[in-house]
C-alpha cells in the first residue's frame, strides 16, 4: 500500500475549501501517527505538547510555541505526540487565488517546515488565529479576504522572526516556478517530464527552464530528478511496498534501473536506505479508516 492521501472536507462558509480548529476538534487524523500526505496546505500552531513532527523523513522535536507549514504532497506524521494543544489552519489551492505573496510565504516557511517561535511572536500569532477563527465563525462581507489577510500577516511575522530568507526573484517568473514546484510535490510529480510540466502550466519548455533556473538556480530536469528521489525515499521509509513495486510506482522500466538511479542520486542502495530509515511501518499501523467529525471541517482519506 502506498502512502495514504488525505483530502479536506469542509462546509465551505467562505466559498473555498478552508478550515480552522483545534487538534482535539479536528479529531485523530489531525495528528496521525502514521506517514501520510495531503492534497491541501496545513499550518499548525502548537501551544503545548511533547513528541516530534516528522516531515519528509526529518524529525523536528516539538518545542512549543511551535509553527509548522506542511505543503501539499509532503509526507509527514506526528511521532509519540502527547498532550498536543494548538490550532490547525487547513486550506486548498483555491484559497490562494489572487494572493501570490501568501503562496511565496508558505513555500519559504515550508522549506524548513517546523520552527519555534519567540514568546512575543507566539502571542501575536495566537491572537491572529483567534481573530481568524472569529471571522470564520461569523462570516460577513468579504470574510474570505479578511481571513486571507490575517494568514498573510501570520506568515509574514513568522518568516521575519525565524529568519526565512526573502525570495530573490518575484513576479510572474517566481509564480511560475512556484507552480512548477507544486506539480513536483504530488505522488507522480517525479515521473513527469519537462515537456509535460510545461504543457500543464501552459508555457513553452524554454520559458519554463528560464524561469525555474532564475528562481531556483537549478534546471527543471534537475528538480524533477530530485523530486523522484525524494518520493522514492518516502515510499521506501513509509510504506511496505517492495522495491520492485516502488520502481513501478515511480515509472521506472525495471527494478535494476531504479536501483542504479537511487544509488547514483543518494550514494546508498535502496535496501540500505530502507533499513536505516527512522520512520517505518514498524512504528505504527495505518488507521486511515478513522474518520473525524469536526465542527468546521476535517480530513478524509482518499
Amino acid at each position: 500500500m502506498s502512502l495514504p492521501l488525505h483530502r479536506l472536507t469542509v462546509p465551505q462558509p467562505l466559498s473555498v475549501p478552508f478550515a480552522i480548529d483545534t487538534f482535539d476538534a479536528l479529531g485523530p487524523l489531525s495528528h496521525a501517527p502514521f506517514p501520510h500526505r495531503h492534497t491541501f496546505y496545513e499550518v499548525a500552531l502548537v501551544r503545548a505538547g511533547t513528541g516530534a513532527h516528522v516531515v519528509d523523513l526529518a524529525a523536528y522535536p516539538l518545542e512549543p510555541p511551535h509553527l509548522a507549514v506542511v505543503l501539499p504532497g509532503r509526507a509527514h506524521h506526528w511521532q509519540d505526540a502527547v498532550d498536543l494543544d494548538g490550532w490547525l489552519i487547513l486550506f486548498g489551492e483555491e484559497f490562494l487565488a489572487g494572493w501570490p505573496r501568501v503562496r511565496e510565504l508558505l513555500h519559504l516557511l515550508g522549506h524548513q517546515p517546523c520552527r519555534t517561535l519567540g514568546p512575543e511572536v507566539a502571542d501575536e500569532a495566537f491572537g491572529l488565529v483567534s481573530r481568524m477563527r472569529r471571522e470564520y465563525d461569523e462570516p460577513a462581507a468579504d470574510s474570505l479576504g479578511v481571513v486571507q489577510a490575517y494568514l498573510r500577516v501570520l506568515l509574514t511575522k513568522a518568516a521575519r522572526a525565524t529568519g526565512a530568507p526573502a525570495p530573490a526573484v518575484t513576479g510572474q517568473r517566481a509564480e511560475l516556478a512556484g507552480r512548477f514546484l507544486d506539480l513536483l510535490t504530488g505522488p507522480r510529480g517525479g515521473a513527469l517530464s519537462v515537456r509535460e510540466c510545461a504543457a500543464a502550466l501552459g508555457v513553452s519548455q524554454g520559458y519554463l527552464g528560464e524561469a525555474v533556473r532564475e528562481v531556483t538556480g537549478r534546471s527543471p530536469g534537475e528538480l524533477i530528478r530530485h523530486a523522484r528521489t525524494v518520493e522514492a525515499m518516502r515510499l521506501l521509509a513509509g510504506t511496505r511496498l517492495s522495491i520492485a513495486q516502488i520502481a513501478r510506482e515511480l515509472g521506472f522500466a525495471d527494478q535494476a534501473y531504479f536501483c542504479r538511479f537511487f544509488r547514483r542520486e543518494t550514494g546508498s542502495s535502496a535496501g540500505e536506505f530502507r533499513r536505516a530509515a527512522s520512520w517505518t511501518w514498524g512504528l505504527v499501523e495505518n488507521t486511515t479508516n478513522t474518520r473525524s467529525r469536526p465542527s468546521n471541517g476535517g480530513y478524509a482519506p482518499l
